[in-house]
């Protein structure tokens, strides 16, 4: 529990961790004890902020535990190494001339990991490798039954990835592991119930079309097979397109990424790229693309807010950038489209991880097992990082 709470919030006092476990002084302190000889935690002197009465130490997570992310997309394949407390110590975007294969990326991932392996051996005691994919993840087996902008059917890709590297690797969707990401530590870790219980719904957008979660009281909304959430296949126009998932009128067919990359001229890039060339332009078509897009995810958040009312609602991607460009119009649109009372409380916000987020959300697939039992890690490494010395 311990180990937990230290990795979420990323720095608690003694005091802090003893009101929130609501364990005494003393046991907390034979824990926190405990968790430094094994080297998952060390303490600093306390800082004193914002405490009444006389400061305690502050525990930190050590920087020194931490799992390896996958990212496959359309156009890369990115793999990330996320130390506990969800800080993303490298991050390395391996590009692809054409769509990957789930073999492709798992020897991509392999490959990359295997470049690091003296560095991770030496400094790092790794709990696994978490694999975001956008499509439909059985997150019980890792097995991708449907990844239809990757072209992937029923690819074992948690095994796969886990006999390429010898670490154990689960596998979920991305946007699934986007909205934890963001509950945890992005822009949701202020929303929620008084009692602290979040209910959001996260959607990204990019390369490879959008996704969403739903966190419902705090929980992850998985449905039977972990499919739920695919916000991006939402119903939004009659007559629209057809889309690659057999229906018409999907979320993702009227908002779409690539059209306003060619709208602004752009060939490639990421979401940052797009909005600085979308924020620079003063072409009249742009702006009504825009427009066109807000309309259309209007109509999906509408849906979802009357459902699910949530507190919060959180764009990731290009999805961000669109509500950056029009906050008014978006808000505007739910207002006056979805039911008064979960419009009135459901605030939008952008995602607060920034590109970070696929990394961090896919690490905690494999900081899991190891925060419901830190003590069978294993090994300290031979070389630890000083605390100090490392840097989100």
């Amino acid at each position: 529990m311990l180990t937990s709470l230290v990795h979420h919030h990323g720095v608690l006092s003694r005091a802090q961790l003893t009101r929130q476990t609501g364990l005494n002084r003393s046991t907390v302190g034979t824990l926190i004890g405990h968790l430094t000889s094994l080297g998952l935690v060390y303490e600093s002197a306390p800082s004193g902020e914002g405490q009444v009465g006389r400061p305690s130490p502050e525990v930190h997570p050590s920087p020194s535990i931490a799992a390896l992310a996958v990212n496959p997309e359309v156009d890369a394949v990115t793999i990330g190494l996320v130390s506990l407390g969800g800080k993303v110590q490298k991050k390395i975007r391996f590009e692809t001339e054409r769509i990957p294969s789930a073999r492709e990326a798992v020897n991509i991932a392999a490959a990359v990991v295997a470049g690091m392996r003296s560095e991770l051996d030496a400094s790092y005691r790794i709990t696994g490798v978490g694999m975001a994919v956008p499509g439909l993840v059985n997150r019980d087996d890792g097995v991708v039954r449907h990844a239809p902008h990757l072209g992937w059917r029923n690819e074992p890709v948690a095994r796969m990835l886990s006999e390429a590297t010898g670490y154990p690797c689960q596998a979920a969707n991305d946007a699934s592991l986007g909205a934890e990401a963001e509950l945890i530590f992005g822009a949701g870790a202020g929303a929620g119930t008084s009692a602290g219980q979040g209910n959001l719904i996260y959607l990204n957008g990019g390369a490879s079309g959008i996704g969403g979660g739903i966190i419902a009281d705090g929980q992850l909304l998985r449905g039977a097979s972990g499919y739920a959430g695919e916000l991006g296949h939402t119903f939004v126009r009659s007559g629209g397109s057809a889309c690659h998932c057999g229906a018409t009128g999907c979320l993702e067919t009227e908002v779409s990424q690539s059209r306003l990359m060619e709208l602004a001229g752009l060939s490639s890039g990421d979401a940052a790229d797009l909005e600085e060339a979308l924020g620079n332009s003063r072409s009249a078509a742009v702006d009504d693309e825009v427009g066109r897009q807000l309309t259309y995810l209007g109509i999906a958040l509408r849906n979802a807010v009357n459902i699910f009312n949530p507190d919060a609602i959180v764009l990731d991607g290009f999805l961000g950038t669109l509500h950056a460009l029009a906050p008014a119009s978006l808000d505007a649109i739910l207002r006056s489209q979805a039911m008064d009372g979960p419009a009135d409380q459901a605030k939008i916000y952008r995602a607060a991880l920034g590109s970070d987020l696929m990394m961090i959300g896919a690490a905690e697939l494999a900081f899991t097992p190891f925060l419901a039992d830190p003590a069978g890690l294993g090994p300290t490494p031979g070389t630890i990082p000083a605390p100090a010395s490392r840097t989100g």
